[in-house]
């Protein structure tokens, strides 16, 4: 076995690499979150803002890793479909944790900050920017780095300014007929309390460790996506944007996971948002490791799909948010089941029309 001649090896033995990469995704990446939360802390940076740029980017190190690995090898489309698959993979993440530990009561309910409406808002714009990029093909390529996935990466950074101006300034308060459930004070970082007794230096040196062991895991996820594909027949398109989008997506299943099983709901939609942001972002790193050419200029339009299905479901998420019904159905909100109706059959449509 190789890992750089995977091709030799038989299906289901890369289908055992690929699961045990996804485990070390899983294993660091989950470790990231608590590392990034008492850093953030003990510095004083804002909560909405650490949420997006270090929890979202710590999370977001498996997509950077597999986004990488894709775009060296030539793989345009599985490195632009796990970035937009990913984007509503993470929504419908959301969904499913309303349904397992909000039992008759929506996420939603319990998520109405006005960070997270700012942060879905631009979520939206974002995707949009998108899908004009894809439209439109690459307009500018200087020494092999175009014109639009710069201007993705000026965006994100924008978004970031707003955030970090906004917080602690919210503009309206939830009212009607349901009052502001309290949230639980526990959140991710008191999942272990025994890192509360380690230096930032310790804490520093932890992450840089976990950040290493999930951008090697995501690119062996990467590598045996790619012969996945393959030998599966089903394509770099589809494999990108499920079995891939899903393995670099543990990170941040598993810090919403924990999230929503303390009670820290809004932080749990505020580090899916943010992530999403970052990761259409990261179309620029694509792009300058990407050799072939313009990497929006290699991918197939209809990845822009994906994009309007990340849109929809982000604004299904801030219609769930703004109206906050106490109505549920199959123990779920009605924004959840929505969103998973809209994810199933889209990427039923996606791979037999597209």
């Amino acid at each position: 076995m190789s890992l750089f001649e995977l091709q030799t090896n038989p299906l289901v033995l890369n289908v055992l690499l690929f699961s045990l990469a996804a485990g070390g995704v899983w294993l660091c990446g989950s470790r990231l979150s608590y590392y990034v939360d008492l850093i953030a802390e003990r510095t004083g940076i804002g909560k909405a803002f650490a949420g997006a740029l270090l929890l979202g980017g710590a999370t977001s190190l498996p997509e950077l890793g597999t986004t990488l690995s894709a775009s060296v090898s030539g793989a345009a489309e599985m490195a632009g479909n796990n970035l937009l698959g990913g984007v509503v993979m993470q929504i419908a993440v959301l969904a499913v944790l309303d349904a397992i530990f909000l039992r008759n009561k929506p996420l939603t309910l319990f998520s109405p900050k006005a960070t997270l409406l700012v942060q879905g808002v631009f979520l939206i714009l974002m995707l949009s920017f998108s899908i004009i990029t894809l439209v439109t093909g690459e307009l500018l390529v200087v020494w092999g780095v175009g014109l639009w996935p710069v201007l993705l990466f000026l965006a994100y950074l924008f978004c970031l300014g707003v955030f970090h101006r906004y917080e602690g300034e919210p503009r309206w308060e939830p009212a009607g007929e349901f009052k502001q459930p309290i949230e639980s004070p526990r959140d991710v970082k008191n999942a272990h309390p025994e890192y509360r007794d380690l230096s930032t230096r310790q804490l520093v040196n932890r992450f840089v460790l976990a950040a290493v062991g999930v951008l090697v895991s995501g690119f062996v996820v990467a590598r045996t996506g790619e012969v996945l594909a393959d030998q599966s027949g089903l394509g770099q398109s589809l494999i990108g944007a499920t079995l891939v989008a899903l393995a670099t997506s543990l990170p941040e299943v598993s810090t919403t996971w924990t999230a929503v099983r303390f009670g820290a709901y809004s932080m749990a939609v505020a580090n899916i948002l943010g992530t999403n942001l970052l990761e259409v972002a990261l179309f620029l790193p694509a792009d300058l490791a990407y050799r072939d050419g313009a990497i929006i200029d290699s991918l197939d339009p209809s990845a822009s799909f994906l994009a309007a299905l990340g849109i929809i479901c982000t604004g299904l998420y801030l219609w769930g948010i703004l109206e906050r019904r106490d109505k549920t159905i199959l123990g779920m909100g009605y924004d959840s089941a929505m969103i998973l109706l809209v994810y199933v059959s889209g990427m039923g449509l996606y791979y037999y029309v597209l």
